[in-house]
């Protein structure tokens, strides 16, 4: 299975909405844990990276403009 890349900024949908309905989370701490926070009510959550990993469902919209591999 392969491995699912994220970073920061990344906005990313999650198997279960958040309370308030939004399916959407914004990745602003990347590290051992993963802090997102809801599109729809800014509300931010501290998650461990091995629940994020198993809760993410999709990235819906990337924030890197280019691949940072094969720069020279």
């Amino acid at each position: 299975m392969e491995r699912k890349q994220y970073q920061l900024g990344d906005i990313v949908q999650m198997k279960k909405p958040h309370p308030c309905g939004s399916n959407e989370m914004e990745i602003i701490r990347l590290g051992m844990d993963i802090r997102i926070k809801c599109v729809g009510c800014k509300h931010s959550v501290l998650v461990p990276r091995a629940k994020f990993e198993s809760k993410l469902k999709k990235v819906l919209r990337s924030n890197s403009s280019a691949p940072e591999q094969g720069e020279q």
